[in-house]
């Protein structure tokens, strides 16, 4: 709730779909998830129409990560072993999907160009150069300190 009303204020109106599992009616195999038996939906700040409170948009988004990014996969090798790796992918991701892809709803055009942040489709190459030109070049290296070892 801080995030939203740091983002927007109050001129937001937001809810929340809550949904209820229970057990699977099915006898359970060794990846079966248990059975959404409802949902509730709650208002959080605002007047949001209830009518609207839908997870579809959000559970399209997560699958597009999913299957455009196995590291979101279970049971794939394509796991990050590090976070700062995991990070990095996801940002190129989102890199791609915001300035590279072109997207058939809009037209044939980025979402990036849709929201007037660029005015033409970006390739990966452009990532690549801006990630290199913004990368944080090394320092001088101080003075060489010779290690002094105990005898003994």
């Amino acid at each position: 709730m801080e995030a939203i009303e740091g983002a927007f204020g109050e001129d937001v109106d937001f809810a929340q779909l809550v949904k209820l599992y229970g057990p699977a009616p099915a006898p359970a195999g060794r990846y079966s998830s248990a059975q959404c038996i409802g949902a509730k939906k709650r208002v959080r700040t605002g007047a949001p129409d209830l009518a609207h409170v839908s997870t579809s948009y959000v559970e399209r988004h997560n699958l597009l990560i999913r299957t455009g990014n196995r590291r979101f996969t279970r049971l794939t090798i394509a796991f990050s072993k590090k976070i700062d790796n995991h990070v990095r992918a996801l940002a190129l991701f989102f890199c791609h999907y915001n300035f590279v892809r072109q997207h058939k709803s809009l037209n044939k055009s980025s979402p990036a160009m849709a929201a007037a942040v660029v005015d033409t489709l970006w390739s990966m190459e452009m990532i690549a150069e801006k990630i290199e030109a913004n990368r944080p070049q090394p320092g001088k290296r101080g003075p060489h300190k010779k290690t002094v070892r105990a005898e003994g």
